[in-house]
């Protein structure tokens, strides 16, 4: 290196350098030479080459400081950039003189000074580094001009190729003044500050529309672009007062001023009643008017008793006979009338009756007839196939979604098959040399990894050059290559500026690699990041040709699985893994199912038989408490026993085995859980022949609903049945028909009827309740197979075959058996062990055993129903469940929509934290096509629909739009530049980049290919017109033939343009004309990418964007757009699934109102059921907001069966309630308010305990079990909701719709079939509750003394 000893000349006119020097190093770039002397008006040749190299806006000069080969290598160094910024008028022309003024102006003295030279190879003084004083005008205005520009290739913008990502002027040309080979200088150029700068030529801006030259389009130039409308975030306009929504806000003030209005409206009444209670005191104490008084006062005892013959004026009842009790309207046929019957009520009685004693007394048939029809069905197991592919299983075929993706892979192909790996380390970052260098050997292994049949990854990648060429692999190794060593202490550098500038480091397949696609978690800092991130992409298809990659996909999945190293945490994904361990899920919890149906089995057997009844529990314990009296006495604790005041004998120890072995129902029991899995059994056997496949999460969960829902009836008609066992009665039994009923009492002269009669009492009484609620579920089981997903369609067809198949062999082939369990306990054989006969104890039936009643039923009677139905009880309850309305409301709007696909895994999957790495380290969104249809492409007008950029495209064409919707992310969740092909093709045709788009000189029709030599060919449309306002494009035929010649074209450094790589799969072409060539591109896709997207939510609402974008470009350009991603066949559901809830759930409550009016006769009593069941759904809906449970199809389906489920909690009760009623009509206020309590009392006695245990605990100890579960699916979406749904239907089932029964409740009707039944009935019925209507004021008038 030598310096400079003498000052150069400097002033205008003078040179600062010209020619060339030489190189320093055999492979160095020519080097020019330091000159100081005058510029010289240059030669025709040099003019002519200025002028094509320069560009139109370039202005030459008179004279000049370079040499023709000077502008001959500035033109190889040009034709690098312009490709990537040609498209940007004046960016592209700020750039050609730029560099023009660089090399040849003839002031070049006045800003440029070399401070240093260098020894060429020749021996002479060659520029090493030299300074460029830039004006800052121009340097801002140069750097405005091209800090836009778009390369679609890339998705990505040209300032990352030519400026290295710079983000302001300084940057951008220091990038470009730095000493590099390839887009850098091959000499260092520093850009010092120097306001007084004489370089003072004006940069073009791109928004100058008055000058073709300049003038951008608006992909590449925000200032042109059309303002969009304004689209509000979803996350914003939402309203709140403070924390809480409005409506939360809104609801809680109602509620608290209704609550205010009750208290002040109850304390005016009380003050009232006191002051009326003073009143009558003072009356009573006041000596009594003379009836003839002038005044006509009627205090004293005509006022007490009334006067005329008006009876409604006597007393405060109202009715004399009102407090007679209950049976005075039996004595007094004039003012009331005999028991009304509800015809359709009275119909399903007879029926079930017929087929009750038809059941009872052919159980042979019965089990015959059975038996040949399940027999039948099951033969469709023959068809039985299970679904395990995930988008059929959770998209809908018929979806929109699901036809987009079918067209996508039609035309296109189906999406890539992805292998991805995340390498963590938990004391530092990956980026270590050793970490670094043990992966680089683990990548290269995998690289020549074989399966079992040979098969490698180069047979089944993705390879954009075509067959046999590079792979895409995107990975740190891109950027270091295979070995670390070949970059020793300088391989962060390496990192730092590939980071920096991807698009000096390629890897092998030619496609720039985005950092954050390799180093997660980095924000930037990429030395420091989180993860490396390693993605194989592999070709995928929808035939038998994938077979290939799966194989070998499970070789790498073997590999990975057995990698390991200390302290390296690896989490991996492979193209087979989703599928496989979703369909693993589902065997992890057998055990845990299997145990749910063994403890409700369990229970059932239990609670089913009468077991020991309670007074002999009673007397037993009794016994034991005076033997400990007794030991108590004998060791002196207790000074002496109590006497015993009891006078009733004591049963015999010896009579236990005989109660239990009769009594036991644990074979009806057993037979019961069979039957229901027989009719899930059939249910699969009829679908399965009909073509509706199983999903795996059928086989797990619908034997647990319908075992869950069947035996509720199963309880209804085993206690049913004892009901009738005690009502009917009779003497004279000889001693071969002595029996003892459930609680251990001998019947104490016989049944009054046989056992066929008693079981056809029991069904017709209990038929019609089982009709009502197994209809009502069927009905929101099979409305629950209206939703879209296949998944969940065939869960709610089979649950609801499964459902009806049930109930009806609960009411005929369970009646048959529970008939030969009645004959086997009446004839004292054991349960299970029928031929094995016992004779009861003797002295067990010397007298008759007292009438003690279950601990359920007592507390129901004597306990909770007459605390209910206390008028300042009731009002609580009213009060309490407002409440729990408004925390419903609140927790329903916290409800979030999606699926979170780990849920779906086991817990132990390998998926669970690959997926949990995807969303910590990935900062990519997922890749969006926005697809083109319709479009007449080869014409101009069909060009400028597409196009962006170019000055004549549409304002909002689909380049365009897609451009303005990046520029607002929060919006659109587009986060990249749209690749579109229709720009690049166009661009790869510009005559000025002469490595593009060639033919031969001596034959244009034919292409150059890119061996072929420059001498050869010649730019496509050389010496043709050509400008961005797209003037001189090709169109017609001949844009179809540079089409297909575009997209076989490489991509390179020589024509970073060609359509090889990015677009060789973007364009469908179609239409056949002559010689069978295609005439029209029929389909083509512009990719982009979203934002990154990390919750359910991100994905639900990306997909809405992305469709409300495609609509507003198919409006205004007339080119049918839709876009596509992998994720959205998945997400579709979401775009509707809140109408969709609605619509299924209000037709759910429609059809219970319309079946329960129907079947109980009353629209009042209809719409209370409906009503108490939306407030359960409502509840339900609440929980799932504050238990993080999502509303999705499974949710959906759940809710629904959450419907049909709550019909059994308040049909029973309901149909108790019309059913206890006495006919009595011409009621008044008073006394129908006290039927209504009666007959409310009477249904929360008769079934209230059937309801509490049969169906409340039945459900709560079988869905208790899944609380064990490791499926975390299982766990949210079924063991939450259930437990939710139960506790929930028992509290509105045994709380609330009593209390609404006894308010608004319709007029009742009496289940029995003759007078005789029902005078029978009214006088066994317990007398123990006695309605007092002048309790509580005598009570209040107590407390007021």
């Amino acid at each position: 290196m030598a310096r400079i000893d003498d000052p150069p000349r400097r002033g205008k006119g003078i040179c600062a350098m010209r020619g060339s020097c030489g190189r320093t190093s055999m492979f160095g770039a020519d080097l020019p030479c330091p000159d100081d002397g005058n510029a010289t008006e240059p030669e025709e040749k040099l003019r002519e080459l200025m002028t094509s190299v320069c560009g139109p806006s370039y202005t030459l000069p008179d004279s000049v400081c370079c040499t023709y080969d000077q502008v001959a290598t500035l033109s190889d160094r040009l034709q690098q950039a312009a490709p990537l910024i040609a498209s940007c008028p004046a960016c592209i022309n700020n750039f050609r003189s730029f560099y023009c003024d660089f090399t040849c102006s003839p002031d070049q003295s006045t800003f440029l000074s070399i401070t240093s030279t260098q020894r060429t190879t020749e021996g002479k003084d060659a520029v090493k580094e030299i300074d460029y004083e830039v004006s800052t005008k121009f340097k801002q205005g140069f750097y405005s001009s091209c800090k836009d520009v778009q390369f679609g290739a890339t998705n990505g913008f040209a300032m990352d190729l030519i400026g290295g990502g710079a983000k302001n002027a300084s940057s951008f040309l220091k990038y470009m003044g730095d000493l590099r080979p390839g887009l850098g200088s091959p000499f260092q150029i520093n850009f010092p500050d120097n306001d007084d700068s004489q370089y003072n030529r004006i940069p073009l801006s791109c928004s100058d529309s008055n000058n073709i030259n300049a003038r951008c389009a608006c992909a590449d130039c925000p200032s042109v672009c059309p303002e969009l409308p304004y689209i509000a975030p979803p996350s914003s306009g939402k309203c709140h007062v403070g924390a809480v929504s409005c409506l939360t806000f809104s609801l809680l003030i109602i509620y608290s001023v209704a609550i205010l209005l009750g208290i002040t409206f109850y304390s005016w009444k009380q003050a009232l009643r006191h002051r009326q209670r003073r009143y009558e005191r003072h009356a009573l104490l006041d000596p009594p008017l003379s009836p003839t008084a002038a005044s006509g006062n009627t205090n004293g005892l005509d006022g007490m008793i009334g006067r005329g013959g008006d009876d409604s004026e006597s007393g405060p009842s109202g009715s004399i006979h009102f407090r007679l009790g209950r049976g005075a309207s039996l004595l007094d046929p004039m003012e009331h009338l005999q028991p009304k019957q509800n015809k359709i009520n009275a119909a399903l009685r007879r029926f079930f009756y017929r087929l009750g004693l038809f059941c009872a007394k052919q159980p042979v048939v019965v089990f015959g007839i059975t038996a040949l029809v399940v027999a039948l069905l099951n033969i469709g197991w023959k068809s039985f196939s299970v679904e395990t592919d995930p988008v059929r299983l959770w998209v809908s075929p018929s979806s929109e979604a699901a036809a987009q993706k079918h067209f996508f892979d039609d035309n296109f192909g189906p999406f890539y098959r992805t292998e991805q790996v995340f390498i963590t380390q938990s004391e530092s970052g990956p980026l270590n040399y050793d970490t670094l260098d043990w992966w680089l050997k683990v990548e290269s292994e995998i690289g020549q990894l074989e399966s079992e049949s040979g098969i490698t990854l180069q047979d089944v990648c993705f390879a954009p050059a075509g067959p046999g060429t590079a792979c895409v692999v995107q990975s740190v190794s891109a950027w270091l290559g295979e070995d670390l060593e070949q970059w020793g202490e300088d391989w962060q550098s390496r990192i730092k500026d590939c980071a920096s500038r991807p698009g000096e480091c390629l890897p092998p397949f030619g496609q720039p690699i985005d950092p954050k696609l390799i180093l997660g978690g980095a924000e930037g800092d990429w030395l420091n990041a989180q993860a490396l991130v390693i993605t194989w992409v592999v070709n995928n298809y929808n035939d038998d040709r994938v077979a290939p990659a799966e194989e070998w996909e499970r070789s790498l999945k073997t590999y990975l699985a057995d990698l390991s190293r200390p302290g390296v945490t690896i989490s991996y994904s492979t193209g087979i893994s989703l599928e496989e361990e979703l369909n693993k899920s589902t065997n992890t919890d057998v055990k845990i199912v299997v145990l749910s149906y063994l403890v409700m089995f369990l229970y059932i057997s239990l609670t089913l038989g009468g077991g020991l009844p309670p007074y002999v529990i009673s007397a037993f314990a009794h016994k034991a408490w005076r033997a400990i009296i007794q030991l108590g006495v004998l060791l002196r604790i207790v000074k002496s026993p109590p006497i015993d005041r009891s006078t009733s004998s004591s049963p015999s120890f010896s009579l236990i085995p005989t109660l239990l072995s009769v009594n036991s129902k644990f074979s009806l029991g057993l037979f019961g859980i069979i039957i229901v899995l027989i009719a899930v059994s059939t249910s699969v056997g009829l679908f399965s022949m009909l073509g509706v496949r199983v999903t795996l999460i059928i086989a797990e969960v619908i034997p647990f609903l319908v075992l869950a829902v069947g035996v509720d009836n199963v309880f209804i008609l085993v206690h049913e049945l004892e009901r009738q066992n005690s009502l009917h009665a009779s003497q004279g039994v000889n001693e071969e028909s002595q029996s003892i009923d459930s609680e251990g009492r001998q019947l104490s002269t016989g049944a009054s009827l046989s056992a066929e009669e008693r079981v056809a009492r029991a069904v017709a009484r209990m038929g019609p309740s089982i009709l009502l609620s197994s209809v009502t579920e069927v009905v929101a089981f099979a409305i629950g197979a209206l939703v879209p997903m296949p998944a969940v369609r065939n869960f709610a067809i089979y649950a609801a075959g499964s459902v009806f198949l049930g109930a009806v062999m609960q009411v005929t082939v369970f009646v048959s058996a529970m008939t030969l369990d009645l004959k086997r306990a009446e004839a004292m054989r054991i349960d299970c062990f029928p031929c094995i006969r016992l004779r009861p104890p003797i002295g067990l039936y010397d007298e008759t055993a007292p009438t003690d009643e279950g601990v359920v039923n007592k507390f129901m009677r004597t306990v909770y129903a007459p605390f209910l139905l206390k008028k300042e009880v009731k009002q609580l309850v009213l009060v309490a469940f407002g409440g729990l309305f408004l925390f419903a409301t609140i927790g329903i709007q916290h409800i979030t929509l999606g699926l979170d696909q780990r849920l779906a895994l086991p817990a132990e999957s390998y998926l669970v934290p690959y997926f949990n790495a995807l969303d910590d380290y990935l900062d990519v969104g997922p890749p969006v096509y926005f697809v083109a249809q319709g479009a007449d492409v080869p014409t101009r007008h069909g060009q400028q629909q597409l196009c962006g950029r170019f000055t004549t495209c549409m304002d909002l064409s689909v380049a365009n739009t897609l451009e303005a919707e990046r520029k607002r992310p929060e919006s659109s969740f587009i986060a990249s530049p749209p690749a579109a092909w229709i720009d690049d093709f166009l661009q790869w045709t510009n005559p000025t980049f002469e490595s593009c788009c060639r033919v031969r000189r001596r034959d244009p029709t034919v292409f150059c290919s890119p061996r072929d030599s420059e001498r050869l060919c010649k730019p496509c449309f050389e010496g043709e017109e050509w400008d961005a306002t797209m003037n001189g494009l090709p169109e017609g035929a001949d844009f179809m033939r540079y089409l297909k010649q575009w997209l076989i074209s490489p991509t390179n450094e020589e024509c970073p343009l060609g359509g090889q790589a990015p677009y060789s799969s973007a364009v469908k072409l179609g239409g056949i004309g002559e010689n069978n060539e295609t005439t029209l591109v029929s389909a083509s896709h512009f990719r982009t990418y979203h934002t990154p997207l990390k919750t359910q939510n991100d994905f639900i609402e990306a997909l809405n964007a992305a469709r409300r974008i495609s609509n507003d470009i198919s409006k205004k350009t007339g080119v049918k757009v839709y876009p596509y991603s992998l994720f959205y066949v998945f997400f579709d559901q979401y775009t509707h699934i809140q109408s969709t809830s609605i619509q299924v759930l209000s037709l759910a409550l429609l059809s219970i109102l319309g079946i329960t009016t129907i079947l109980l006769g009353s629209l009042r009593t209809g719409s209370i059921i409906t009503f108490v069941c939306s407030l359960v759904l409502l509840n339900v809906m609440g929980i799932m907001g504050y238990w993080g449970i999502s509303l999705n199809a499974i949710s959906l389906v759940n809710l629904v069966i959450s419907l049909g489920i709550a019909v059994e909690f308040c049909s029973h009760i309901s149909r108790a309630f019309m059913g206890s009623g006495n006919g009595l009509i011409n009621l008044d206020k008073d006394q129908n308010k006290k039927e209504k309590d009666e007959r409310v009392f009477t249904a929360l006695v008769d079934v209230g305990p059937s309801v509490f245990s049969g169906i409340t605990m039945t459900k709560l100890i079988g869905i208790s079990v899944l609380a064990l579960t490791k499926s975390k699916l299982l766990e949210i979406y079924y063991f939450r909701m259930w437990l939710t749904l139960i506790l929930m239907g028992a509290l509105h089932g045994l709380i609330l719709l009593p209390i609404l029964l006894s308010y608004f409740g319709g007029q009742g009707y009496s289940l029995e079939d003759t007078d005789e039944d029902w005078v029978n009935s009214q006088m066994r019925r317990n007398q123990d509750y006695e309605y007092n209507p002048f309790r509580d004021v005598d009570q209040d008038s107590i407390m007021s003394d």
